[in-house]
């Protein structure tokens, strides 16, 4: 069952909160995923174009189609897209999209959210063509986000009931071992697992804290919901809790695992015996 707290609609604060980590991710998945110029991409889980962006500037894509079930975010992807990106509203779990129809499917940060990755991996392979691509990143929710890490263990000790909402504690996807097993049972062949990281530096801690008054993602609807009182004590106590340099900055790290994996280019190693 989806937590109440993991939605995801406003561009401008994703942004703020974590897409500017995601397109740092995305500079380094591009060119690890070794694309050729002239392919038809899908990003499949667009959010506000991050990755869709980064195909276009590193792949000379013939077509790259950006997908995501928010319409505010494929608004957000709309208004700084360039040719040939295009951008739908559409769900994970039933691609609009004929089989066969792409050369290499991708997603960034999606998995977790999804209330059936089975069956969003069964359509992403789906729509591939045979000896296609099928890849994603998301974060290490459990041990690679320093930022969130502080963050829970500050709202735990402030109220208990909040480390049940921990992603680290949630969300399967975000350990290697699983992403390996996830992309092998769909069929895909060559599965290569990786990790990604990326510099996370705050201006200061109102940088830092600010983005989770949004109410955009699990951590800041929790702290949406949360009385004055209790927000400023989790404030507070992450306040303390974070290494702070002389100059008032915050200097963090923010680590992926980039997963990638071909379709076959045929059901079998060897063509079947006749009948």
């Amino acid at each position: 069952m989806r937590q109440r707290f993991d939605t995801w609609a406003a561009g401008d604060a994703y942004e703020r909160y974590m897409g500017r980590w995601s397109r740092l991710v995305a500079q380094e998945f591009v060119p690890w995923l070794g694309c050729g110029d002239g392919l038809r991409w899908l990003d499949v889980g667009c959010g506000t174009g991050a990755l869709t962006a980064m195909v276009v500037a590193r792949c000379r894509p013939r077509a790259v189609v950006g997908l995501d079930r928010s319409a505010g975010f494929v608004a957000s992807a709309r208004a700084s897209a360039r040719a040939p990106a295009s951008f739908v509203v559409a769900d994970a779990l039933a691609l609009p999209v004929r089989d066969g129809g792409c050369d290499v499917a991708v997603s960034a940060l999606v998995l977790n959210f999804l209330p059936a990755p089975d069956t969003a991996m069964a359509e992403a392979v789906r729509v591939v063509r045979p000896g296609g691509l099928v890849a994603a990143y998301v974060w290490d929710y459990a041990q690679g986000m320093p930022f969130l890490r502080h963050f829970w263990d500050a709202a735990a000790a402030v109220d208990p009931s909040a480390a049940s909402l921990d992603e680290g504690r949630r969300f399967a996807w975000c350990r290697p071992d699983r992403l390996r097993a996830l992309w092998e049972g769909a069929g895909l062949a060559d599965v290569v697992v990786a990790p990604v990281e990326v510099p996370a530096v705050f201006a200061g801690f109102a940088d830092l804290w600010e983005p989770f008054l949004s109410g955009q993602g699990p951590a800041p609807g929790y702290v949406a919901a949360l009385g004055p009182a209790t927000r400023d004590r989790v404030r507070d106590t992450l306040r303390q809790a974070l290494p702070v340099q002389p100059d008032g900055s915050i200097a963090l790290t923010a680590r992926a695992w980039a997963v990638r994996g071909r379709r076959p280019a045929r059901p079998y190693p060897y063509p079947s015996p006749a009948l």
